[in-house]
Protein backbone atom coordinates (compact mmCIF):
# COMPACT_ATOMS: atom_id res chain seq x y z
CA UNK A 1 0.00 0.00 0.00
CA UNK A 2 2.48 2.76 1.11
CA UNK A 3 5.82 1.42 -0.36
CA UNK A 4 4.18 2.14 -3.72
CA UNK A 5 4.35 5.84 -3.06
CA UNK A 6 7.49 8.09 -3.23
CA UNK A 7 6.69 10.12 -0.16
CA UNK A 8 8.17 9.77 2.89
CA UNK A 9 5.74 6.95 3.98
CA UNK A 10 7.33 4.42 1.47
CA UNK A 11 11.06 5.86 2.49
CA UNK A 12 10.50 4.34 5.42
CA UNK A 13 9.60 0.94 4.49
CA UNK A 14 13.65 0.64 3.24
CA UNK A 15 14.82 1.99 5.99
CA UNK A 16 14.68 -0.08 9.06
CA UNK A 17 14.54 -2.93 6.77
CA UNK A 18 18.34 -2.25 5.61
CA UNK A 19 19.81 -4.45 7.41
CA UNK A 20 17.88 -7.50 7.66
CA UNK A 21 17.30 -7.19 4.01
CA UNK A 22 21.02 -6.21 2.79
CA UNK A 23 22.26 -9.75 5.39
CA UNK A 24 19.94 -12.15 4.19
CA UNK A 25 19.38 -11.12 0.78
CA UNK A 26 21.84 -9.04 -0.83
CA UNK A 27 24.72 -10.57 1.00
CA UNK A 28 23.38 -14.04 0.15
CA UNK A 29 22.15 -13.80 -3.23
CA UNK A 30 25.20 -12.05 -4.52
CA UNK A 31 27.09 -14.93 -4.01
CA UNK A 32 25.71 -17.04 -6.83
CA UNK A 33 26.18 -14.08 -9.30
CA UNK A 34 29.97 -13.65 -7.98
CA UNK A 35 30.26 -17.86 -8.71
CA UNK A 36 28.73 -17.76 -12.11
CA UNK A 37 30.94 -14.23 -12.86
CA UNK A 38 34.53 -15.42 -11.61
CA UNK A 39 34.24 -18.46 -14.08
CA UNK A 40 33.56 -15.77 -17.21
CA UNK A 41 35.86 -12.97 -15.90
CA UNK A 42 38.42 -13.57 -18.33
CA UNK A 43 36.02 -13.36 -21.47
CA UNK A 44 34.02 -10.26 -20.42
CA UNK A 45 37.22 -8.30 -18.88
CA UNK A 46 35.18 -7.56 -15.63
CA UNK A 47 37.83 -5.34 -13.84
CA UNK A 48 37.12 -5.31 -10.33
CA UNK A 49 38.22 -2.83 -7.42
CA UNK A 50 38.48 -2.59 -3.29
CA UNK A 51 36.22 0.23 -2.81
CA UNK A 52 35.74 0.04 1.16
CA UNK A 53 37.96 -1.92 4.01
CA UNK A 54 35.93 -2.93 7.35
CA UNK A 55 37.64 -4.42 10.10
CA UNK A 56 39.25 -7.14 7.93
CA UNK A 57 36.47 -7.49 5.81
CA UNK A 58 36.86 -5.85 1.77
CA UNK A 59 33.98 -4.81 -0.37
CA UNK A 60 34.50 -4.93 -4.03
CA UNK A 61 33.02 -2.58 -6.36
CA UNK A 62 31.01 -5.94 -8.08
CA UNK A 63 29.58 -6.18 -4.45
CA UNK A 64 27.83 -2.64 -4.33
CA UNK A 65 27.11 -2.95 -8.60
CA UNK A 66 25.22 -5.55 -7.88
CA UNK A 67 23.24 -4.14 -4.68
CA UNK A 68 22.57 -0.89 -7.03
CA UNK A 69 21.12 -3.44 -9.52
CA UNK A 70 18.59 -4.46 -6.61
CA UNK A 71 17.46 -1.13 -5.24
CA UNK A 72 16.60 -0.48 -9.06
CA UNK A 73 14.68 -3.43 -9.38
CA UNK A 74 12.60 -2.53 -6.07
CA UNK A 75 12.12 1.20 -6.53
CA UNK A 76 10.32 1.06 -9.56
CA UNK A 77 10.79 4.32 -11.57
CA UNK A 78 14.20 4.89 -9.81
CA UNK A 79 17.06 5.97 -12.31
CA UNK A 80 20.96 4.99 -11.88
CA UNK A 81 22.76 8.14 -10.75
CA UNK A 82 26.34 8.40 -8.24
CA UNK A 83 24.32 9.34 -5.25
CA UNK A 84 22.30 6.27 -5.42
CA UNK A 85 25.42 3.96 -5.82
CA UNK A 86 27.42 5.99 -3.02
CA UNK A 87 23.77 5.24 -0.93
CA UNK A 88 24.55 1.13 -1.90
CA UNK A 89 28.46 1.15 -0.89
CA UNK A 90 27.48 2.93 2.84
CA UNK A 91 24.92 0.35 3.21
CA UNK A 92 27.26 -2.54 2.68
CA UNK A 93 29.86 -0.62 4.88
CA UNK A 94 27.31 -0.36 7.57
CA UNK A 95 26.44 -4.08 7.29
CA UNK A 96 30.06 -5.28 7.96
CA UNK A 97 30.56 -2.57 10.76
CA UNK A 98 26.77 -4.34 12.31
CA UNK A 99 28.38 -7.74 12.08
CA UNK A 100 32.14 -6.38 13.58
CA UNK A 101 29.76 -5.35 16.80
CA UNK A 102 27.91 -8.23 16.67
CA UNK A 103 30.89 -10.71 16.76
CA UNK A 104 32.17 -8.77 20.29
CA UNK A 105 28.91 -9.03 21.73
CA UNK A 106 29.31 -12.33 24.43
CA UNK A 107 25.74 -11.89 24.97
CA UNK A 108 24.01 -13.15 21.35
CA UNK A 109 24.68 -16.33 19.51
CA UNK A 110 23.79 -18.11 16.29
CA UNK A 111 24.03 -21.72 17.19
CA UNK A 112 24.34 -24.48 14.68
CA UNK A 113 20.78 -25.50 14.61
CA UNK A 114 19.49 -21.99 13.78
CA UNK A 115 22.35 -21.54 10.68
CA UNK A 116 20.44 -24.69 9.60
CA UNK A 117 17.70 -23.84 9.66
CA UNK A 118 18.35 -20.76 7.89
CA UNK A 119 20.11 -22.15 5.17
CA UNK A 120 17.34 -24.60 4.26
CA UNK A 121 15.09 -21.88 4.15
CA UNK A 122 16.98 -19.99 2.36
CA UNK A 123 17.95 -23.17 -0.11
CA UNK A 124 13.94 -23.64 -0.61
CA UNK A 125 13.24 -20.18 -1.33
CA UNK A 126 15.69 -20.25 -3.93
CA UNK A 127 14.30 -23.24 -6.43
CA UNK A 128 15.98 -26.04 -3.84
CA UNK A 129 19.24 -27.95 -4.01
CA UNK A 130 19.46 -28.60 -8.01
CA UNK A 131 18.86 -24.68 -8.60
CA UNK A 132 21.51 -23.43 -5.89
CA UNK A 133 23.94 -26.17 -7.59
CA UNK A 134 23.48 -24.93 -11.11
CA UNK A 135 24.11 -21.05 -10.07
CA UNK A 136 27.17 -22.29 -8.20
CA UNK A 137 28.33 -25.10 -10.23
CA UNK A 138 29.11 -26.89 -6.95
CA UNK A 139 28.02 -29.90 -5.07
CA UNK A 140 25.29 -28.77 -2.51
CA UNK A 141 27.57 -29.36 0.23
CA UNK A 142 30.42 -27.51 -0.92
CA UNK A 143 27.70 -24.46 -0.73
CA UNK A 144 26.51 -25.63 2.49
CA UNK A 145 29.83 -24.88 3.78
CA UNK A 146 31.20 -22.02 2.14
CA UNK A 147 28.03 -20.33 2.99
CA UNK A 148 27.84 -21.78 6.62
CA UNK A 149 29.94 -18.42 8.14
CA UNK A 150 28.13 -15.71 6.11
CA UNK A 151 24.71 -17.60 7.46
CA UNK A 152 26.32 -16.80 10.86
CA UNK A 153 27.40 -13.39 10.67
CA UNK A 154 24.17 -12.19 9.77
CA UNK A 155 22.04 -13.90 12.33
CA UNK A 156 24.16 -12.58 15.27
CA UNK A 157 24.11 -8.74 13.52
CA UNK A 158 20.11 -9.71 12.73
CA UNK A 159 20.13 -10.27 16.38
CA UNK A 160 21.91 -7.34 17.41
CA UNK A 161 19.72 -4.85 15.58
CA UNK A 162 16.60 -6.52 16.87
CA UNK A 163 18.07 -5.91 20.51
CA UNK A 164 18.88 -2.16 20.22
CA UNK A 165 15.48 -1.45 18.28
CA UNK A 166 13.44 -3.37 20.53
CA UNK A 167 12.23 -1.16 22.58
CA UNK A 168 12.11 1.84 20.06
CA UNK A 169 8.04 2.97 20.33
CA UNK A 170 6.12 6.09 18.99
CA UNK A 171 3.76 7.80 20.96
CA UNK A 172 0.36 8.98 20.07
CA UNK A 173 2.12 12.56 19.58
CA UNK A 174 5.35 11.64 17.61
CA UNK A 175 2.91 10.26 15.41
CA UNK A 176 1.19 13.00 14.95
CA UNK A 177 3.89 15.29 14.54
CA UNK A 178 5.68 12.92 12.06
CA UNK A 179 2.21 13.01 10.06
CA UNK A 180 2.39 16.62 9.64
CA UNK A 181 5.80 16.65 8.45
CA UNK A 182 5.36 14.95 5.50
CA UNK A 183 4.23 17.04 2.21
CA UNK A 184 0.36 16.70 2.01
CA UNK A 185 0.48 16.64 -1.43
CA UNK A 186 2.50 13.92 -1.66
CA UNK A 187 0.61 11.71 0.71
CA UNK A 188 -0.62 8.30 -0.85
CA UNK A 189 -4.35 7.38 -1.72
CA UNK A 190 -5.17 4.47 0.11
CA UNK A 191 -7.98 2.19 -2.39
CA UNK A 192 -11.13 1.10 -1.04
CA UNK A 193 -10.94 -0.67 2.60
CA UNK A 194 -12.71 -2.99 4.48
CA UNK A 195 -12.42 -3.92 8.34
CA UNK A 196 -14.00 -7.32 9.28
CA UNK A 197 -14.26 -10.41 11.50
CA UNK A 198 -15.49 -13.97 10.61
CA UNK A 199 -16.08 -17.55 12.14
CA UNK A 200 -14.88 -20.22 9.82
CA UNK A 201 -15.66 -23.94 9.47
CA UNK A 202 -13.88 -26.53 7.36
CA UNK A 203 -16.08 -29.30 5.07
CA UNK A 204 -16.32 -32.10 6.88
CA UNK A 205 -14.02 -34.59 5.22
CA UNK A 206 -15.63 -38.09 4.13
CA UNK A 207 -14.27 -41.29 5.85
CA UNK A 208 -13.25 -42.85 2.31
CA UNK A 209 -10.95 -39.88 1.57
CA UNK A 210 -9.69 -39.99 5.24
CA UNK A 211 -8.67 -44.27 3.91
CA UNK A 212 -7.50 -43.41 0.62
CA UNK A 213 -4.91 -41.26 2.10
CA UNK A 214 -4.21 -43.17 5.25
CA UNK A 215 -3.81 -46.38 2.77
CA UNK A 216 -0.82 -44.72 0.62
CA UNK A 217 1.30 -43.81 3.41
CA UNK A 218 0.63 -46.90 4.95
CA UNK A 219 2.14 -48.39 1.64
CA UNK A 220 5.27 -45.58 2.01
CA UNK A 221 5.92 -46.58 5.38
CA UNK A 222 5.86 -50.45 4.66
CA UNK A 223 8.56 -49.45 1.75
CA UNK A 224 10.72 -48.04 4.50
CA UNK A 225 10.32 -50.43 7.05
CA UNK A 226 10.32 -53.74 5.69
CA UNK A 227 11.69 -52.69 1.94
CA UNK A 228 14.58 -50.99 2.75
CA UNK A 229 13.41 -47.65 0.30
CA UNK A 230 15.07 -44.11 1.81
CA UNK A 231 13.05 -41.64 4.00
CA UNK A 232 14.47 -39.07 1.99
CA UNK A 233 13.68 -40.62 -1.60
CA UNK A 234 9.96 -41.07 -0.33
CA UNK A 235 10.05 -37.74 0.84
CA UNK A 236 10.94 -36.29 -2.17
CA UNK A 237 8.40 -38.78 -4.11
CA UNK A 238 5.84 -38.01 -2.29
CA UNK A 239 5.17 -35.56 0.83
CA UNK A 240 2.84 -33.42 0.33
CA UNK A 241 4.74 -30.98 2.91
CA UNK A 242 6.59 -28.80 -0.53
CA UNK A 243 8.28 -26.97 2.38
CA UNK A 244 10.67 -30.11 3.54
CA UNK A 245 9.44 -32.32 0.26
CA UNK A 246 12.40 -30.63 -1.55
CA UNK A 247 15.60 -31.88 1.69
CA UNK A 248 14.08 -35.21 1.69
CA UNK A 249 11.06 -33.92 4.96
CA UNK A 250 13.92 -32.67 6.74
CA UNK A 251 13.32 -30.39 9.77
CA UNK A 252 16.04 -29.37 11.94
CA UNK A 253 16.51 -27.61 14.81
CA UNK A 254 13.21 -26.77 16.43
CA UNK A 255 12.14 -26.76 19.37
CA UNK A 256 8.94 -29.07 20.22
CA UNK A 257 6.49 -26.12 20.86
CA UNK A 258 7.17 -25.03 17.19
CA UNK A 259 4.83 -28.10 16.49
CA UNK A 260 1.33 -28.47 16.54
CA UNK A 261 0.74 -30.46 19.51
CA UNK A 262 -0.24 -34.11 17.84
CA UNK A 263 2.50 -33.76 15.53
CA UNK A 264 5.06 -32.84 18.77
CA UNK A 265 3.70 -35.59 21.01
CA UNK A 266 4.48 -38.37 18.21
CA UNK A 267 8.01 -36.65 17.88
CA UNK A 268 8.76 -36.44 21.63
CA UNK A 269 8.14 -40.13 22.00
CA UNK A 270 9.06 -42.12 18.70
CA UNK A 271 12.91 -43.66 19.67
CA UNK A 272 15.47 -42.12 17.65
CA UNK A 273 16.36 -43.47 14.19
CA UNK A 274 12.92 -45.07 13.88
CA UNK A 275 9.67 -44.87 11.90
CA UNK A 276 6.71 -43.32 13.65
CA UNK A 277 3.02 -45.05 13.83
CA UNK A 278 0.87 -43.13 11.46
CA UNK A 279 -1.11 -40.59 13.06
CA UNK A 280 -3.39 -37.56 11.63
CA UNK A 281 -2.67 -33.97 12.07
CA UNK A 282 -6.25 -32.09 11.17
CA UNK A 283 -4.42 -28.54 11.08
CA UNK A 284 -2.08 -29.85 7.93
CA UNK A 285 -5.30 -32.13 6.98
CA UNK A 286 -3.54 -35.40 6.42
CA UNK A 287 -1.20 -37.67 7.58
CA UNK A 288 2.00 -38.01 9.05
CA UNK A 289 4.88 -40.57 9.94
CA UNK A 290 8.34 -39.26 11.49
CA UNK A 291 11.83 -40.79 11.72
CA UNK A 292 13.16 -38.12 14.72
CA UNK A 293 17.20 -38.06 14.33
CA UNK A 294 18.23 -36.34 16.82
CA UNK A 295 16.93 -35.23 20.31
CA UNK A 296 18.45 -32.13 22.53
CA UNK A 297 16.20 -31.79 25.37
CA UNK A 298 13.02 -30.30 23.34
CA UNK A 299 15.37 -29.38 20.06
CA UNK A 300 14.49 -32.01 17.50
CA UNK A 301 16.05 -33.17 14.31
CA UNK A 302 13.64 -35.32 12.07
CA UNK A 303 12.18 -36.20 8.64
CA UNK A 304 8.65 -36.47 8.05
CA UNK A 305 6.01 -37.54 5.06
CA UNK A 306 2.86 -35.95 4.88
CA UNK A 307 -0.13 -37.32 2.57
CA UNK A 308 -2.88 -34.89 2.55
CA UNK A 309 -6.70 -36.12 2.01
CA UNK A 310 -8.03 -35.07 -1.27
CA UNK A 311 -9.99 -31.70 -0.12
CA UNK A 312 -12.21 -31.96 -3.28
CA UNK A 313 -14.18 -34.94 -1.62
CA UNK A 314 -14.75 -33.18 1.33
CA UNK A 315 -18.40 -32.33 2.42
CA UNK A 316 -19.48 -28.54 2.62
CA UNK A 317 -23.35 -29.76 4.36
CA UNK A 318 -22.06 -30.25 7.46
CA UNK A 319 -20.08 -26.98 7.92
CA UNK A 320 -22.93 -24.61 6.15
CA UNK A 321 -25.45 -25.86 8.70
CA UNK A 322 -23.21 -25.26 11.42
CA UNK A 323 -22.65 -21.60 9.85
CA UNK A 324 -26.42 -21.04 9.24
CA UNK A 325 -26.87 -21.82 13.38
CA UNK A 326 -24.44 -19.65 14.71
CA UNK A 327 -25.30 -16.85 12.30
CA UNK A 328 -29.40 -17.30 13.93
CA UNK A 329 -28.27 -17.52 17.61
CA UNK A 330 -26.06 -14.13 16.87
CA UNK A 331 -28.93 -12.40 14.91
CA UNK A 332 -31.61 -13.46 17.46
CA UNK A 333 -29.21 -12.37 20.35
CA UNK A 334 -27.62 -9.18 19.79
CA UNK A 335 -26.27 -8.67 23.22
CA UNK A 336 -24.24 -12.18 22.32
CA UNK A 337 -20.71 -10.60 21.05
CA UNK A 338 -19.29 -11.89 18.02
CA UNK A 339 -15.83 -12.81 19.93
CA UNK A 340 -17.39 -15.24 22.19
CA UNK A 341 -18.82 -16.74 19.34
CA UNK A 342 -15.49 -17.24 17.37
CA UNK A 343 -14.09 -18.60 20.50
CA UNK A 344 -16.59 -21.17 20.80
CA UNK A 345 -17.39 -22.03 17.20
CA UNK A 346 -14.43 -21.11 14.47
CA UNK A 347 -12.06 -23.39 13.74
CA UNK A 348 -9.32 -21.49 12.02
CA UNK A 349 -6.69 -21.13 14.36
CA UNK A 350 -5.06 -18.21 13.03
CA UNK A 351 -7.95 -15.87 13.56
CA UNK A 352 -10.16 -17.43 16.37
CA UNK A 353 -7.31 -16.29 19.22
CA UNK A 354 -7.86 -12.56 18.04
CA UNK A 355 -11.55 -12.75 17.98
CA UNK A 356 -11.72 -13.60 14.75
CA UNK A 357 -10.67 -10.12 13.20
CA UNK A 358 -8.78 -10.72 9.93
CA UNK A 359 -5.70 -9.26 9.17
CA UNK A 360 -2.74 -8.16 6.77
CA UNK A 361 -0.14 -11.49 7.55
CA UNK A 362 2.34 -9.20 6.74
CA UNK A 363 1.83 -5.64 8.95
CA UNK A 364 -1.13 -6.63 11.05
CA UNK A 365 -3.29 -3.99 10.09
CA UNK A 366 -6.85 -4.63 10.12
CA UNK A 367 -8.16 -2.39 7.57
CA UNK A 368 -7.54 -5.22 4.07
CA UNK A 369 -7.64 -3.39 0.15
CA UNK A 370 -10.69 -4.63 -1.02
CA UNK A 371 -9.22 -5.44 -4.49
CA UNK A 372 -6.26 -7.54 -3.31
CA UNK A 373 -8.95 -9.78 -1.48
CA UNK A 374 -10.18 -12.80 -3.79
CA UNK A 375 -13.25 -13.22 -5.82
CA UNK A 376 -14.88 -15.53 -3.16
CA UNK A 377 -14.45 -12.54 -0.42
CA UNK A 378 -15.48 -9.77 -2.88
CA UNK A 379 -18.54 -11.81 -3.36
CA UNK A 380 -18.75 -12.30 0.45
CA UNK A 381 -18.36 -8.53 1.69
CA UNK A 382 -20.11 -6.84 -1.62
CA UNK A 383 -22.87 -8.60 -0.30
CA UNK A 384 -23.51 -7.17 2.91
CA UNK A 385 -23.78 -3.78 5.11
CA UNK A 386 -21.74 -2.16 7.89
CA UNK A 387 -22.81 -4.32 11.25
CA UNK A 388 -24.32 -7.11 8.96
CA UNK A 389 -23.14 -10.82 9.23
CA UNK A 390 -23.37 -12.75 5.79
CA UNK A 391 -24.85 -15.84 4.93
CA UNK A 392 -22.50 -18.95 5.25
CA UNK A 393 -19.99 -19.24 2.28
CA UNK A 394 -16.88 -20.89 0.42
CA UNK A 395 -13.61 -19.06 0.62
CA UNK A 396 -10.21 -19.43 -0.08
CA UNK A 397 -8.53 -18.08 3.30
CA UNK A 398 -5.48 -15.88 3.31
CA UNK A 399 -3.42 -19.58 4.30
CA UNK A 400 -4.83 -20.82 0.84
CA UNK A 401 -7.09 -23.74 2.71
CA UNK A 402 -10.89 -23.92 1.64
CA UNK A 403 -13.30 -23.35 4.13
CA UNK A 404 -16.47 -22.03 4.90
CA UNK A 405 -17.45 -18.79 6.64
CA UNK A 406 -19.65 -15.83 7.96
CA UNK A 407 -18.49 -12.91 7.46
CA UNK A 408 -18.99 -9.68 9.83
CA UNK A 409 -18.39 -6.08 7.87
CA UNK A 410 -17.10 -3.87 10.99
CA UNK A 411 -15.94 -0.63 8.91
CA UNK A 412 -16.04 0.05 4.81
CA UNK A 413 -13.75 2.97 3.60
CA UNK A 414 -14.16 4.39 0.37
CA UNK A 415 -10.99 5.60 -1.53
CA UNK A 416 -8.69 8.40 -0.20
CA UNK A 417 -5.86 10.00 0.71
CA UNK A 418 -4.26 8.76 3.51
CA UNK A 419 -5.05 10.67 6.88
CA UNK A 420 -4.61 10.39 10.58
CA UNK A 421 -8.47 9.90 11.70
CA UNK A 422 -8.91 6.62 9.24
CA UNK A 423 -5.73 5.43 8.67
CA UNK A 424 -3.70 5.65 11.86
CA UNK A 425 -2.43 2.44 12.91
CA UNK A 426 -0.85 2.54 9.33
CA UNK A 427 0.93 6.43 9.81
CA UNK A 428 2.11 4.99 13.28
CA UNK A 429 3.56 1.81 11.97
CA UNK A 430 5.21 4.30 9.27
CA UNK A 431 6.49 6.51 12.21
CA UNK A 432 8.00 4.08 14.21
CA UNK A 433 9.59 2.85 11.05
CA UNK A 434 10.93 6.23 10.78
CA UNK A 435 12.44 6.22 14.02
CA UNK A 436 13.57 3.48 14.46
CA UNK A 437 15.67 4.30 11.16
CA UNK A 438 17.11 7.38 12.66
CA UNK A 439 18.09 5.23 15.89
CA UNK A 440 19.82 2.57 14.19
CA UNK A 441 21.43 5.56 11.72
CA UNK A 442 22.47 6.92 14.56
CA UNK A 443 23.77 4.13 16.17
CA UNK A 444 25.87 3.05 13.19
CA UNK A 445 27.70 6.63 12.89
CA UNK A 446 29.04 5.84 16.61
CA UNK A 447 29.79 2.06 15.87
CA UNK A 448 32.00 3.02 12.69
CA UNK A 449 33.98 5.16 15.29
CA UNK A 450 34.83 1.88 16.77
CA UNK A 451 35.57 -0.63 13.78
CA UNK A 452 37.92 0.73 11.53
CA UNK A 453 36.42 1.90 7.97
CA UNK A 454 38.22 3.10 5.13
CA UNK A 455 36.44 4.14 1.90
CA UNK A 456 38.47 4.31 -0.87
CA UNK A 457 36.13 5.29 -3.73
CA UNK A 458 34.22 8.61 -3.81
CA UNK A 459 31.88 10.61 -6.40
CA UNK A 460 34.52 11.62 -8.51
CA UNK A 461 36.75 8.33 -9.36
CA UNK A 462 32.36 6.92 -9.63
CA UNK A 463 32.14 8.75 -12.81
CA UNK A 464 35.14 8.68 -14.06
CA UNK A 465 34.61 4.55 -13.96
CA UNK A 466 31.52 4.04 -15.59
Amino acid sequence: MLSSSPSSFSSTFSGVRLLALLMLVMSVFSHPVQAQDSSRADDKQIVDRIVAIVGDEIVLKSDVDQMVAQMLQQQRGAQYSTDLWMQALNRRVDEHVLIEQARRDTNITATDEMVEQQLNSWIEQNGGEQAIEQAFGKDILEVREEMTPDIRDQLLAQQLQQQKLSDVEVTPSEVRQWFQEQPQDSLPRQPESVRLSHIVRYPEISESAKKEARNILKTIRDSIVNKGASFEEMARQFSDDTGSARDGGQIDGLPLDAFVADFAAVAARTPIGEVSRIFYNPQHKGYHIVRVNDRRGDVVDLNHILIRVDQSQAESGSAVEYLEAVRDTLINNPDVPFELMVKRHSQEERSRSNGGRVTDPQTGIRDLALQRLGPSWQRTINSIDVGDISEPSEVNLLSGERAYHIVLLQRRLPPHRINLDQDYELVRQAALRAKRQRVMDDWLSELRNEVFVDIRIDENDLTATR
